[in-house]
């Protein structure tokens, strides 16, 4: 039995039966839906001769023993958003079951190194606003103090949903012995935006995950009445943001690959009748370089510092949060780009705008890289997600010589 990629497309489509509804897939972490999911999964090894466990953050671990205990990890996640798609995150977890059950037929369940996929934990963090929970602890990346008291949308408390699936968050840091012996990692997944498809192609390299600066950004000006206050002497918080939100299109239009984004406006008193004394905004900003990242937070500072001077205003910030870029080991990346050159004859490198676990296990210091399938439209956490059956066919067969020529690379080590 050789790499059969439609097996995965028939079980991507038997999940989707399994777990979505009308508005499209389930599988929040931490559910019930979730739960019947992963049981699922297990269900699916079955007659391959592997050891399956559970670490301390609740990751999902598959092993095939191999001569030498060097391992190589395929990770994906079998966790959704709520209403989301078909693919996302399980598209690599069933394309990593696929190399698994290739390695274990060809070398008669004995490989030459041990091959292990692995179903991260709540990668989305749809349910907490915590993503990455489980590859984050695996790569000792926890952060256990500020996640345990977390709610959902009806006052549920993380720390006692892990507990009801078994998972003690204060066991977190145990995740971390499952780096042993963990030799590289490779991760496929659909692109989730349009680049690939604007240039008719199948599949692309990825060169590492963005860096994110995420901050708040106050202006305050002065509240007076919209009828008898004259337009030269208003000090409008709201003009003071709208040029900002303007600016960061120039600010990011400077770099190829990088995006600034401010998805939150709120105005104070909020009312048609008066002018805004104070606007509260988000800005987050994205690029795989580090400088440009700085350079671009450098501008938004500024700018916004002009423009509130402009309408007599002043403007404040804070970090919400940031995150450095993670770029994959360049090794890695030259087998991923033969590999999709060998599958489709055509390649391109790209960044990832989205975080992914694979970013987790490169900050753990172990070599990693990602492939991206083409997604229709663009589109992704919409029931409208899609790739083309033959795009995902290939990106099985993309990932396995991926797979392969990792696999010799850690054995030369």
């Amino acid at each position: 039995m050789s790499l059969n990629p439609k097996r995965t497309i028939e079980e991507l489509k038997e999940l989707r039966a399994l777990t979505a509804d009308d508005n499209g897939a389930q599988r929040v972490a931490w559910t019930d839906t979730w739960l019947r999911a992963r049981a699922w999964f297990e269900s699916k090894t079955k007659g391959v001769p592997i050891e399956h466990h559970y670490d301390a953050a609740g990751n999902s671990w598959f092993t095939l023993r191999g001569e030498s205990e060097k391992a190589l990890l395929i990770g994906g996640h079998i966790d959704s958003v709520p209403n989301g798609g078909w693919l996302d995150g399980c598209l690599d977890l069933l394309a990593g079951l696929e190399i698994l059950r290739r390695f274990a037929t060809e070398y008669n369940g004995r490989p030459p190194l041990t091959i292990r996929v692995v179903d991260w934990a709540d990668e989305e963090g749809a349910r907490f606003g915590r993503s990455l929970l489980g590859s984050a602890a695996f790569a000792g990346k926890h952060s256990i103090e500020a996640d345990r008291g977390r709610t959902d949308k009806d006052g549920i408390r993380l720390e006692d949903v892990l507990r009801r699936c078994g998972v003690e968050i204060d066991r977190f840091p145990e995740a971390e012995r499952e780096q042993k012996n963990a030799a590289a990692y490779i991760e496929l997944h659909i692109e989730q935006g349009p680049v690939l498809e604007n240039l008719g192609l199948p599949l692309g390299v990825v060169l590492g995950t963005k860096g994110v600066e995420r901050h708040a950004i106050t202006f305050h000006g002065q509240e007076a009445h919209s009828g008898s206050t004259p337009m030269n002497v208003r000090r409008d918080a709201l003009a003071a943001a709208a040029k900002l939100a303007l600016e960061i299109r120039s600010i990011a239009g400077k770099h190829p690959d990088a995006v600034c984004t401010m998805g939150s406006v709120k105005t104070f008193p909020g009312i048609v009748t008066a002018v805004v004394g104070r606007c509260e905004t988000t800005l987050d900003q994205r690029d795989l370089s580090a400088d440009v990242l700085a350079q671009m937070y450098r501008e938004a500072q500024d700018a916004s510092a002009r423009f509130a001077a402009e309408e007599k205003c002043t403007v404040e910030w804070s970090r919400i949060w940031n995150i450095e870029p993670v770029p994959f080991h360049p090794r890695l990346v030259d087998f991923c780009e033969q590999a999709v050159r060998e599958t489709s004859r055509a390649c391109h490198s790209l960044p990832s705008g989205p975080l992914h676990d694979a970013a987790e296990v490169a900050r753990a210091g172990i070599p990693s890289v990602m492939m991206f399938v083409q997604s229709l439209k663009g589109i992704s956490h919409n029931k409208i997600e899609d790739t083309r059956e033959e795009h995902l066919e290939m990106a099985v067969t993309a990932l396995d010589k991926l797979a392969s020529k990792t696999a010799q690379w850690i054995l030369n080590k």
